[in-house]
């Protein structure tokens, strides 16, 4: 006998010698040929012989576990695909990867090789199957290496199998997701270098339905949908699959799958906060009309590569904010009167005691179309038809200073909306300190703590990218600054 056939003999577990040596053979190659087939056959027995127990439920299914037994529903089953072994002299390996899931969630089983043609040739949505098998930590989370797999009929497990998935029934694992959603926001197309030296490209789409929203990561031929379509487009999703990125669930899109444009209005009614019920700490979605708007500025990080951010300030009902729009997002055409959607945004301390909202890589902007004249929400304009906005919000409409400044503060745009605020004096001025980088190192110096930005009038000799703090008095918008250090 061999070396596989020898370890078989003593091991005590329920399974077959034709099974056991592909457990090896899956084994060896996992080690990358640090282990022959005999160390590979003795810790393959070592992992089956150590006990394995039923679990509850599939969300109890950990890394570690030596081996588990569970019963779930078949939810989704992928194409056989085929992969090349090291040694030459045997043939192509195959792996067929699906999706099981019970009350508890959703996870994917693993078959190979001749398990992999069985399950392709019988396997079907709907299915019920026992399973035991070994986890491991997989590319997009646990996955379970079938050891054996066989149909049960007498449980029942209360999963629904859907044609078509919500927002709200999406759950980590899932694949053959067909999804219908309301395009919210668009990113460019982006491309890397894989390990084996190709280019990659992938793009991301935000979606929202009645239930909520999700992002859409699209994946080489697929990333041309992310410019094909506008913010306010319906879409359907089709044959994506479910997976997690920094503890949220994504919708990705392979070539496999697709998107494509439908004739229904999907609704999304984002749940949006007050404004004036704000907390720092808050992630939370804001809606309302834009009073003003301004450049976008660019700066150095610490890595040398170029940032970007533009601050707007929106305003609902219960008052305003202002939100710094960060990369991407500092691009979106957004005019003062749009009423707009910021969804997933951050609050943050800000600058003198109020409030901000910070925009990045995971908050969606979405651009509503311009408000109504008589909408009730003043656009920021330096005449204000009604004259009451401006006498309620204490000056607020004066919007942002010259650089993130409030408008509170006596900023360029104060004179310009009148006195009907609160009658308070653009002469007033406070002694503040303002740490930050030298974004711009000309008349005036330009400094940015990647939250707040303030103009700094010093003849102090800074350069680009240095960080420095500035101390004096704030008047009009700038830093009347006594040191520069």
């Amino acid at each position: 006998m061999g070396a596989i056939e020898d370890v078989y003999a003593d091991l005590d577990a329920d399974v077959s010698l034709e099974e056991f040596r592909e457990v090896v053979e899956e084994k060896v190659e996992q080690m990358g040929g640090l282990a022959d087939e005999e160390t590979a056959a003795m810790l393959v027995a070592h992992e089956m012989d150590e006990e394995g127990g039923e679990v509850e439920s599939v969300a109890d299914i950990e890394p570690g576990m030596e081996e588990v037994k569970f019963v779930a529903k078949v939810v989704g089953v992928d194409d056989v695909r085929t992969f090349e072994r090291d040694d030459e002299d045997r043939e192509d390996g195959r792996v067929l990867n699906v999706e099981v899931a019970d009350e508890t969630g959703s996870i994917r089983i693993t078959f190979w090789d001749k398990q992999a043609d069985a399950g392709s040739d019988e396997l079907e949505v709907g299915d019920t199957l026992r399973v035991a098998g070994r986890p491991k930590e997989g590319y997009n989370g646990v996955e379970v290496n079938v050891d054996k797999a066989e149909p049960d009929d007498e449980t029942d497990v209360d999963v629904q199998v859907r044609d078509t998935y919500r927002v709200e029934d999406l759950s980590l694992g899932l694949s053959d997701v067909n999804l219908r959603g309301k395009v919210l926001d668009t990113d460019d197309v982006r491309t890397f270098d894989r390990d084996d030296g190709s280019e990659g490209k992938v793009a991301n789409l935000k979606l929202g339905d009645s239930t909520g929203r999700i992002r859409v990561t699209l994946w080489d031929e697929r990333t041309e949908h992310a410019e094909e379509f506008a913010p306010g487009v319906s879409v359907e999703v089709v044959d994506g699959y479910v997976r997690e990125r920094d503890g949220s669930l994504e919708l990705h899109v392979g070539n496999r799958g697709a998107v494509e444009e439908i004739d229904e209005d999907v609704e999304y009614v984002p749940d949006t906060a007050d404004i004036a019920d704000l907390e720092i700490g808050d992630e939370v979605d804001v809606g309302g009309v834009v009073r003003e708007t301004q450049e976008k500025r660019t700066f150095d990080r610490d890595d040398g590569s170029e940032g970007q951010v533009r601050n707007i300030r929106v305003q609902d009902e219960t008052g305003d904010l202002r939100v710094a729009l960060w990369g991407e997002k500092a691009d979106e055409d957004i005019a003062p009167g749009d009423e707009v959607q910021l969804a997933d945004i951050e609050i943050q301390d800000g600058w003198q005691d109020d409030i901000e909202g910070s925009a990045g890589w995971r908050s969606t902007v979405t651009v509503l179309g311009e408000a109504a004249a008589a909408g009730g929400v003043n656009a920021g304009s330096s005449e204000n038809a009604s004259g009451g906005d401006s006498a309620d919000d204490g000056g607020s409409s004066a919007g942002l200073g010259a650089f993130g400044g409030d408008g509170d503060d006596g900023g360029p745009d104060a004179a310009a909306s009148g006195s009907a605020s609160d009658g308070a004096s653009n002469d007033a001025s406070e002694y503040v300190e303002f740490t930050g980088t030298v974004v711009q190192a000309g008349d005036p110096i330009i400094l940015d703590d990647g939250q707040e930005t303030v103009s700094v009038d010093s003849s102090a000799d800074v350069t680009l990218g240095q960080k420095v703090t500035a101390r004096g008095e704030l008047h009009d918008g700038t830093l009347d600054a006594e040191d520069v250090f």
